[in-house]
């Protein structure tokens, strides 16, 4: 009997622990010293067995649900570790947004100073355009008036160049008028009426010519050309022999006589009246 207790003591401590085998061991000393039957041992030692294989099943399972804990455990890591990044993402979007926010409202600031600038343009372009208006206005005024002095300056240069010129013509080219000089308006041979500003018929040994000239306070070589294009040219077909004549008080260059003269046409100084 204790040989067979102490086998089935070893075989205990394989499978249970030093309390669970001490209980049962206990227990089948309690069993033999009641004089348990063969059949009865040997049916409790099935249970035993059974007890045995049950405790390893258990210990499975313990070490599998041990090994699914770890492995929830380390989904919960990583599901914290993920929720820390999401988390560390989220304040970093914040703070984007707030950058985002602070950044439109310098830009909403920057819009307001642009649009009080633009209507301060906008009003300072609407005096400067009021002060060219008016500049425009004193502009017209000044050259009328300025107009109207240069034809006054024109027309007493003129005048001066009446009394002075039939005896001048006579002395340097031979001319006698048959009628004084003056101002007048002649039709050119498309019957369009031209202002001319010196005009009078002579004679020039022995032929009629006409007399026709203009003044101008200072004489250019652009003015000699304008003079021929404008009245010698559309005129010359009616008025038949011309003698050309220019007076002036200064000239713009100093070759502009020489200019007048290759062109055939007197040319007479203020000083010579």
């Amino acid at each position: 009997m204790a040989v067979a207790l102490d086998e089935i003591n070893e075989r205990l401590r394989k499978v249970f622990t030093p309390d669970q085998v001490e209980v049962l061991t206990d227990m089948f000393r309690y069993a033999f010293d009641q004089l348990v039957k063969a059949s009865d041992f040997a049916e409790l030692k099935g249970i035993v067995a059974e007890l045995a294989e049950a405790q390893k099943q258990s210990e499975r399972r313990l070490s599998e649900l041990t090994k699914r804990v770890d492995e929830l455990a380390e989904a919960q890591k990583q599901s914290e570790r993920r929720l820390s990044e999401l988390t560390k993402r989220v304040d970093e979007l914040a703070e984007a947004q707030k950058r985002t926010e602070e950044r439109l409202n310098e830009l909403a600031e920057a819009q307001k100073r642009t649009e009080e600038r633009l209507n301060e343009l906008a009003e300072a372009q609407i005096r400067t355009e009021e002060e060219l208006r008016k500049l425009a206005q004193e502009h017209r005024e000044t050259r009328r008036q300025l107009g109207g002095l240069t034809i006054t300056v024109g027309y007493t240069l003129e005048n001066e160049a009446f009394k002075a010129l039939p005896d001048l013509l006579k002395r340097d080219y031979g001319l006698e008028l048959r009628e004084r000089l003056k101002r007048a308006y002649v039709r050119d041979k498309e019957g369009k009426a031209i202002e001319v500003n010196i005009i009078g018929k002579a004679v020039k040994d022995g032929r009629e010519v006409t007399i026709l000239g203009e003044g101008k306070a200072q004489l250019s070589k652009r003015d000699v050309d304008r003079f021929l294009r404008r009245k010698v040219n559309r005129l010359r077909d009616v008025l038949g022999d011309l003698f050309l004549v220019l007076v002036t008080h200064m000239i713009s260059e100093y070759d502009v006589e020489e200019y007048a003269k290759e062109k055939g046409i007197a040319l007479y100084y203020s000083y010579d009246f």
